[in-house]
Formats: structure tokens, C-alpha cells, sequence
């Protein structure tokens, strides 16, 4: 059976990779060197295994 509250954690990296990405498109400040909106979504990239890991756990699949 579907949960709703799995939806969440998936949720919110595909609007973090999507939706925000224009509303952090800056140059300014740099983090370590990347232009903002680099830092952004490779940040993003490496917390999405960790959100659905969460997904996993509340649909009870480990």
C-alpha cells in the first residue's frame, strides 16, 4: 500500500534539482570556488541517495 508521507523525501530533491535551481542561479557568493548555482545542485546531488534511503525506510522496504 502506498504511503503519502513517502512522497515527501522524494519530493523534495526533484524540487530542489528543478524548481529552485533558477531562483539560486548567482555567481555571487562562490562556495569552495563553484559558482553558486553549481554548489546548489551538487550539493542536491549528494543528499539525494540520503532522501531516498528515508523513502525506503518509511515504505518498509529494509
Amino acid at each position: 500500500m502506498f504511503r503519502w508521507r513517502a512522497i515527501l523525501p522524494a519530493v523534495i530533491p526533484v524540487i530542489a534539482l528543478t524548481i529552485a535551481v533558477p531562483f539560486v542561479n548567482r555567481l555571487d557568493p562562490s562556495v569552495f570556488g563553484l559558482p553558486f548555482a553549481l554548489a546548489w545542485i551538487l550539493l542536491w546531488v549528494l543528499l539525494t541517495p540520503a532522501f531516498l534511503w528515508l523513502v525506503g525506510r518509511l515504505e518498509q522496504r529494509w
